[in-house]
């Protein structure tokens, strides 16, 4: 089947989502990338299921990946921050380990289109998705414009196919 076909299988229903905001310095009243987040997402009809912010710390990020994916029916999960250089970014590293099945397209992707915006800068990120316990996982930049160029270009594209793949059986 080509993906054409595989979007027509998928549907339009909604999806259940997870969000988390990694950041050491975001509340639930000034994360603007949560807020985006929920409003796109809910606006398409889908529902969030879970919502979280954590620090970036291994051992807060492994624990927040663990819940979000053991919410009833959440297919996909969206990380924002921690995937650069510094020393505290630690997401990448996290999800890295823990994931089954990667999909390096993603970031390829991901940076290719954000080298349009950005330029050689786009090779700091270390953007991820792929898929750990039956759930999509996808890893941005926590920049805004990054958040919104990889839910825009990407994710919101192709979301209910994604969340179909990871669910079906053969």
């Amino acid at each position: 089947m080509g993906a054409e076909v595989h979007r027509a299988a998928a549907g339009r229903g909604p999806v259940r989502l997870g969000l988390v905001t990694v950041s050491d310095t975001r509340t639930p009243d000034n994360d603007e990338n949560g807020l985006y987040l929920r409003q796109t997402f809910e606006g398409l009809g889908h529902v969030i299921a879970g919502y979280a912010i954590v620090k970036d710390e291994p051992d807060q990020v492994a624990l927040v990946l663990d819940e979000m994916v053991a919410l009833p029916d959440v297919r996909i999960v969206i990380f924002n921050g921690g995937t650069g250089i510094a020393p505290r970014d630690t997401t990448y590293d996290v999800i890295a380990r823990k994931l089954e099945k990667t999909l390096p397209g993603f970031g390829e992707i991901f940076r290719m289109l954000s080298f349009q915006q950005v330029g050689a800068a786009a090779m700091l990120s270390r953007a991820i998705a792929g898929v750990y316990r039956g759930a999509l996982i996808v890893s941005t930049p926590g920049s805004p414009k990054a958040v919104r160029l990889a839910m825009e270009q990407l994710i919101v594209p192709e979301l209910n196919h994604l969340a179909w793949e990871v669910a079906r059986r053969g």
